[in-house]
This record gives structure tokens, sequence and C-alpha cells, in this order.
């Protein structure tokens, strides 16, 4: 009984999952719009254009490879503070693009900005939620992510036809002001590592910077995020060549609401039976999701899909989160978190390159079928690296507290204390 008084509904939960939902929703915001941005102002390509979308995820991969270590060894909250400082010049800098160059360079440092910023609110989420409420804290601010997939493209889709880019720019940067004031006022405990830790990650190893306990979800992770990939990529495309875009419109809206209904209950799920409830019904109804749009000959069947993929991308995306915490001793939660995400970005960010020209050779039908039967194999790939592995001896969770009780032993290794690091 204890355990489920612990309060979760902190004020720093509330400010850093804030935080997070104005970070993705700018960077959701931008990513729909930015193609049409350069074609029309700087005359750019196809291709051009492409590259202005997807260098920001070159960005955040890069971020992302060196925040996990910098929240170690600095902590969360300086590493909070500097992304939110660089995202904030970066946003800023979209009011000066004279030509490709320039919009290729300040897309790639805003991406870099994102993927350091939305590190250390997901690292600091895992110190600020009580540990028997981990999954359900972590589902409440994966809502963000979703809210802010669904609000973000409408947002700027609608912003672009009604006023100008430069205004969506000054709203983008009062956003991110917001976020620094947030930030700034909140207060929560964080670890203080000893600098026997610290030394320890020196930086001349790999592990330094990707965490290799969390190998088995990081391939599953990359699976899904590739699966997933086809739809965030083609969907416009593919609903125009159906001839059912207001459906393909609402798919995202429904995403959300299915995402908002079910993550809190999906949470407690999590916590009081564990993972394998959640996360083996989330690989099959995201595979369901595929095939219901990869054969849709009306609207109620893509908004069926909309509903199959928020219950499996999405569910996989905060609960996957949730997983790598638990597999992971506390002092290395930063680097696991970071590894997780690149993990998701690789498969997102490389997703579409790879499918659109595999959609040229076999068409949508098929290319949906391929991304379909990649649900599957995470699916597999899950249960043998992880999901058969929970209960038993090997249970990377289980070593995980282990190895965190030994270091907590440890004279001079790890101090157990919690300080509050900002200044008063």
């Amino acid at each position: 009984m204890e355990a489920k008084k612990e309060k979760l509904w902190t004020l720093p939960f509330m400010l850093d999952t804030v935080i997070n939902l104005l970070v993705f929703l700018i960077y959701y915001l931008l990513i729909v719009i930015i193609a049409v941005v350069a074609k029309d102002t700087l005359h750019a390509t196809s291709s051009q254009a492409g590259l202005a979308v997807g260098i920001y995820i070159i960005g955040t991969v890069v971020a992302r490879i060196f925040a996990g270590r910098f929240v170690t060894t600095l902590g969360s909250r300086k590493v909070l503070y500097a992304g939110l400082f660089i995202y904030l010049i970066s946003t800023a800098l979209y009011f000066y693009m004279p030509n490709l160059i320039v919009l290729d360079t300040v897309r790639f440092i805003n991406g870099f900005a994102y993927g350091i910023t939305s590190t250390a609110t997901s690292t600091i989420v895992a110190s600020v939620i009580p540990k028997s409420r981990r999954g359900e804290g972590i589902n409440y601010y994966g809502l963000s992510t979703s809210l802010a997939a669904a609000i973000g493209p409408f947002l700027g889709i609608f912003l672009l036809s009604t006023t100008s880019f430069n205004f969506i720019i000054g709203l983008c940067v009062v956003l991110v002001a917001l976020c620094v004031v947030g930030a700034f006022m909140m207060k929560y405990d964080e670890p203080v590592f000893s600098d026997v830790v610290i030394k320890e990650e020196s930086g001349r190893k790999i592990s330094d910077y990707l965490e290799p306990r969390v190998n088995s979800i990081t391939l599953v992770s990359i699976l899904v995020g590739f699966s997933y990939s086809g739809i965030l990529g083609f969907m416009a495309s593919y609903t125009r060549e159906i001839d059912m875009v207001q459906a393909g419109t609402w798919f995202f809206v429904v995403y959300a609401v299915i995402i908002t209904l079910t993550r809190p209950s999906l949470g407690l799920l999590f916590d009081r039976k564990g993972e394998n409830y959640v996360l083996y019904p989330c690989f099959i109804s995201l595979a369901i999701g595929i095939l219901l749009l990869a054969y849709a000959t009306a609207s109620w069947m893509i908004l069926l899909s909309a509903l199959f993929v928020g219950l499996g991308y999405g569910t996989y995306m905060s609960n996957g989160q949730a997983v790598v915490v638990k597999m992971v001793p506390f002092h290395r939660i930063g680097i696991a978190t970071s590894t997780y995400f690149i993990a998701l970005d690789l498969g997102l960010g490389f997703g579409p390159y790879a499918l659109g020209g595999i959609k040229e050779l076999i068409g949508f039908t098929n290319m949906f079928l391929l991304t379909a039967a990649i649900a599957i194999v995470a699916f597999i790939c899950y249960h043998f690296l992880y999901g058969r592995l929970i209960g038993t001896p090997n249970d990377p969770a289980l070593k995980a507290q282990k190895e965190e009780m030994e270091i907590r032993n440890q004279q001079g290794e790890f101090v157990p204390d919690m300080e509050v690091s900002s200044a008063h």
C-alpha cells in the first residue's frame, strides 16, 4: 500500500512533461513544413528539400550519442540548460535563410539541440518518478510526445497556409523561451556521482556513449521505428494515390486520441503485470494496423488502422523507454535512454529513404506488407532476446538491480544520497 501512496504528479514531473511537449511540438511543426519552405523560398529540388528534412535527424543522432554520457558526467540539469540554450539560438536562426547551405546548417544544429534536450528531459523524468509507479509515470510523460506528434503537423500546415514562415518561427522562439523558464523553475533531487564513477567513463570506450546492456531493445527499436517510418513518411502520398486524403489527415488525430485514452491504463498494467503483457500485443497491433492500411478501400479502414497503429507504435514508444530504464543501474539511465532514442531515430530517419526506393519497385501495398512483416520480426526478436528472460535468473532487470546494489555498497564508487544540485 505504501508504494501506491508515492506522489507522481509533482511540480518537477509536470514541468518536465510540459517542456518535453513543447520541444517535440516544435520538432513536428517544423518537420512537416520545412520541405515546402525550402522549395518555395529557396527553390530547392525534391532531393534538396529532403536533405533539409533528413539532416535534422542526423544532428539528433549525433547529439544523442554524446548526450547520455554528459548526463552522467555533468548532470541532467546542466545538459537540459545547454540543450535549451542551443535550441533557442538555432530556432531563431531560421529567420536568416539566404541559401540552402545555411538552411541545412541551421537544421543540423537545431536537430543537435533537440537531441540533447529530449535526452535530458527523458532522463530527468526517470529521476522524478517513484520506482513503484515508473511504468505509469513514463506512460503519462509519453503522452506529451504523442500529443505533439498529432498537434504539431496540423499546427504547422495550418499556420503556413494562414500566416508566414517568420510568424511560425517567432512562435517557436516564444515556446522555447517558455521551456527555458520552466527549466529554471524545476527543482528536483539529482543523483550525485562520485569521481570514481565519472572517471570510469573516460570517453574512450563505445560504452561511454552507447549502453551495451540494452542491445536487445536497441535492435527491436530500430525494427519498430523502421516499420512505422513507412506510415510517417508516405501517409500523405499514399492517401492521395488512393483518393482518401481526408481520412489520411484524420489518421494522426485518431492515433493521438487512442494513445491518450489507453496509456494511463497500459502504464498501470506495465507496473502490475510486467512489460510482456504490454509489449507482446503492441507488435501484433502494429502489424494489423499496417495491413489494414495496405488494403484500405474505405476511409473507415484507414481510421481503424490508426487505432491499431496507436496501440502498436504509440504503446511501444513509451513502454520501450520504461524497459531500458529497468535494464541498467541508476547511473547508466541517461546513456541507456539516449541509446534507446538513437535506435528509434535510426529506424524512423533512414526507413523512408530505403522504403522510398522499395516503393518505386513494388508499389505502396507491397511496401506496407514488408513493413508489417518487419513488425512481426520485431516481435520475434523481442521474445528471444528479452521477453522470455523475464522472471528467470538471466532477467536483465534483476542483473541491473544486483549491479546497482554492488555499486552502492562499494565505498567511493557511488553516492546514494540525493542532493539538489541547483543554486539557491
